[in-house]
């Protein structure tokens, strides 16, 4: 039998002691950046968790902090936001506090929402990744007391490819 982490239980495990220590290397850099901020340099990070349209739990990040290696804008705050996947739409509602609705840039492609407000007061930005594609041209949004929602239909699933006949 071998000891430490020569053993099969050890060996299971080991891949969840690389992550653990990518996630602690993160929430190191996070902590000192944190501490040597000031003003508009200050990282925001939370999760946002809600049950997806399966009842399964959908987990999301928010914040100015960096991830997959790209560097935050400092100056710009990312809104909290949500996903409602219905039926037969998507309904995505961003909080925007403090900005006029002429000032909100929104623009839809695919499976992407960009959310963007870039004024001297107020700096905000979202690419949020949305669960199915749209169609960008059915797009409503509303803007009031300070949160936006957009609504969107979805695309028709629509089969990929080309049905052969086998005879």
């Amino acid at each position: 039998m071998g000891s430490g982490r020569d053993s099969d239980w050890d060996d299971m495990f080991r891949s969840f002691d690389d992550e653990f220590d990518v996630i602690r290397e993160r929430m190191d850099r996070l902590i000192e950046a944190a501490m040597n901020a000031t003003g508009d340099d200050q990282f925001v990070y939370g999760l946002s968790m809600r049950a997806g349209p399966d009842g399964r739990p959908v987990v999301q990040e928010f914040g100015n902090v960096p991830r997959n290696g790209s560097l935050p804008d400092p100056g710009c705050r990312e809104p909290l936001t949500d996903i409602v996947e219905e039926a037969d739409r998507v309904r995505v509602v961003v909080e925007l506090p403090g900005v006029e609705k002429e000032e909100i840039d929104l623009r839809s492609e695919g499976r992407e929402l960009n959310i963007s407000v870039d004024t001297e007061r107020k700096r905000f930005c979202k690419r949020l990744e949305l669960p199915c594609e749209v169609r960008a041209d059915s797009a409503v949004a509303e803007y009031r007391n300070g949160v936006l929602t957009v609504n969107m239909d979805k695309m028709p699933d629509v089969p990929r490819g080309t049905k052969i006949a086998v005879a």
